[in-house]
């Protein structure tokens, strides 16, 4: 009478066993079917890589490159500074109408100086670029960089961290 009770306690326990290795073999992962047909984890491709479709607004190709000159304006700061002082020293030279014309010709000479030294101060030597991209999903966008680098119109590319390089 003993084997009644192991036998019972042998048909509830194996199959709880057969169940749980069962289940634990099981996985919860989602899983696509490619157009290949091959399965593979949507989890194991998002943590890797993703798929180039789902790249497409990273990837294009250029379209236009232009190059942005930054405006170089003058204040007039610059002129009124160098006319004072071409004046000043136009007006030590000569008496009468020639130390008068002297002064005239000092203060248009030294205006003209002094704009071109602000002119100069303020210049950026910078170009900077803009690269019209038109991208694989259809979209089109703009950057600007300071550098072209080696890239030219009709190259393929990749925005990495909102710059264009060569792909």
């Amino acid at each position: 009478m003993k084997s009644q009770p192991l036998i019972r306690t042998c048909l509830f326990v194996t199959p709880l066993i057969a169940i749980s290795l069962l289940t634990g073999c099981a996985s919860n992962a989602p899983s696509n079917t490619s157009n290949n047909g091959s399965n593979y984890s949507q989890q194991n491709a998002n943590s890797y890589s993703t798929p180039y479709q789902n790249n497409a607004a990273n990837y294009g190709v250029i379209d236009a490159i232009q190059v942005i000159r930054p405006a170089n304006n003058t204040s007039g700061g610059g002129a009124i500074v160098g006319g004072l002082i071409g004046g000043l020293l136009g007006n030590q030279v000569g008496n009468g109408n020639g130390r008068t014309a002297a002064t005239v010709a000092g203060a248009v000479g030294g205006a003209m100086v002094g704009n071109n030294v602000e002119h100069n101060k303020n210049t950026r030597n910078a170009d900077q670029y803009q690269i019209q991209v038109r991208l694989d999903n259809g979209s089109f966008t703009t950057l600007v960089q300071d550098s072209l680098y080696d890239l030219r119109v009709g190259d393929r590319i990749r925005l990495i961290n909102g710059q264009v390089n060569r792909y």
